[in-house]
């Protein structure tokens, strides 16, 4: 059994979660100062999106060195003191990386660039005569660029996002260096950006993704992770089909995949039980999440008449009824904790933020913006600084101004006010996680709109329709989403019951 098993991990936003220097910025300083919150918290890890050398073109997914840290987050002496301390708290950290593209920055681009048409250098990535197919990009356009001597390369992503080629052995031979090397610093996993694109059929369509190729590299990999006693673990992010996921959870392979069915899926009953099922039958340890820095935030989801996920916000925004999200947000919470494997938690999700609809167009960073002709508004939405404490933003998040202005209706949300609120969406988490129940998972009888369930001693109950449900015979109520009303279950909440 791996520590990952029944893990609860804590993405962290570097950027948005906590500035120590006071530039508008999160920061390794800053996220050092809240350990302890974290501690408190109850998390057993946390993941750190990019952290690296980076000129930014995508917040940080374009990675121009692998093995050093952005100065606008501080220096590697830094990351090293600060896994030492995340240790010393009881926290395992986890690290992005980004094997699919680098930066246009990174010096083996620039070195292809320089070396021109034909030359060994642009065999580290693919460089063509003409386009040899229309792939569009994920971010909107062409995922084909031109530059000055005729060639062409492809970006799945943004133009300053090249996509290495994982068939030249240089490309293989040098992240495995950059594992070896953050794993001699205590890492304690890797979160694998888009995981399922790294092999190219690039005359088929679809043939970004999903290609036998891939599994080769990933069974590399996991032979690196066994050299090393503190039990380093992959988690790989893939939008893939049920059929295509299990093939990268086989043994020898990662050891986790982000569960994407589970967070788009709609709130109903029956499509998250459907989700569960198909989780559970696969041979690996299951995941269960319900954001991140990608997607809208859950309370503002779960606020709207169509609850599944949604890519790109309409013109007229969400739509969103926030106190029902915030309801449905806290049973979500309870379900996802009550169900056995690994959880995850976005930052900001324990204090149920909402999504930011109304951030001035001017201030959008995210690429997805420009690149579609300003009509997807991206992902910067999600990605509003935190807010801490105080009644006005920046809400001790920084000493500066923030690098996305936070909402003055925040004052509500922060960290500091919900701390002293028993009822809050903070203290619901924070007791969830102190009571997290563990054992054998097994259905129970139900009617179709509640979803049914016992861990061990403790029987869950999640009511998804309009009316309140009777309780099942129990010992106590040990947590509820929110009040009992007559001793029933009302609609929207979730229970975790003592069972004789």
């Amino acid at each position: 059994m791996s520590w990952i098993d029944n893990a609860v991990i804590y993405q962290i936003y570097p950027r948005s979660f906590a500035d120590g220097t006071g530039d508008g910025i999160g920061d390794i300083a800053g996220i050092r100062s809240r350990l302890p919150y974290l501690a408190e918290l109850g998390i057993d890890a946390i993941w750190l999106s990019p952290w690296y050398t980076s000129p930014m073109a995508d917040a940080g997914y374009d990675v121009a060195n692998y093995r050093d840290i952005d100065p606008l987050f501080g220096t590697l002496a830094e990351a090293t003191s600060f896994i030492a301390d995340a240790h010393a708290a009881g926290i395992r950290v986890i690290v992005d990386i980004v094997p699919n593209h680098c930066s246009s920055q990174h010096p083996d681009f620039l070195a292809a660039l320089a070396a021109g048409p034909g030359s060994p250098e642009r065999e580290l990535f693919h460089f063509y005569d003409e386009p040899v197919n229309d792939w569009q990009s994920h971010f909107g356009g062409s995922a084909w660029t031109q530059v000055p001597d005729g060639q062409w390369y492809l970006h799945m992503f943004d133009p300053g996002q090249p996509d290495w080629n994982w068939e030249h052995p240089h490309v293989r031979a040098d992240f495995e260096a950059t594992l070896k090397f953050w794993l001699d610093r205590g890492v304690d996993g890797f979160r694998i950006d888009v995981a399922n694109h790294l092999i190219k059929d690039l005359h088929a369509e679809g043939g970004w993704v999903d290609q036998e190729g891939v599994h080769e590299i990933y069974r590399s990999w996991r032979k690196i992770l066994s050299g090393y006693a503190h039990e380093p673990v992959f988690v790989g992010e893939l939008w893939s089909e049920p059929s295509a996921l299990a093939k990268y959870l086989r043994p020898d392979e990662l050891n986790t995949a982000f569960n994407f069915p589970f967070l788009i899926a709609s709130w109903e009953a029956s499509a998250l039980r459907e989700v569960i099922d198909v989780t559970l039958a696969v041979p690996a340890t299951p995941t269960w999440v319900l954001s991140n820095h990608d997607v809208v935030r859950d309370v503002t989801r779960y606020g709207r008449t169509a609850t599944e996920h949604i890519w790109i916000m309409p013109p007229t925004g969400w739509e969103s009824d926030l106190t029902l999200g915030t309801r449905r947000a806290r049973a979500a919470a309870l379900l996802l904790l009550g169900l056995p494997g690994c959880a995850y938690i976005y930052q900001g999700e324990e204090l149920g933020l909402p999504e930011v609809e109304d951030l001035p167009r001017e201030l959008l960073q995210d690429p997805r913006w420009e690149r579609s002709g300003h009509t997807d508004y991206g992902r910067d939405g999600c990605r509003v600084p935190l807010p801490w404490s105080g009644t006005a933003p920046p809400f001790g998040f920084s000493s500066g101004e923030p690098w996305l202005p936070q909402p003055a209706s925040w004052a509500s949300l922060t960290a500091e006010a919900q701390a002293a609120d028993p009822t809050s969406m903070l203290s619901l988490y924070r007791a969830a996680l102190r009571h997290r129940p563990s054992g054998p998972f097994a259905w129970l009888a139900s009617t179709p709109d509640v979803l049914s369930f016992t861990r061990g001693d403790i029987t869950c109950l999640v009511n998804f329709g309009s009316t309140p449900v009777e309780l099942p015979p129990h010992q106590s109520v040990l947590l509820s989403s929110t009040p009992l009303v007559d001793g029933h279950l009302p609609t929207d909440t979730s229970i975790w019951l003592h069972t004789p």
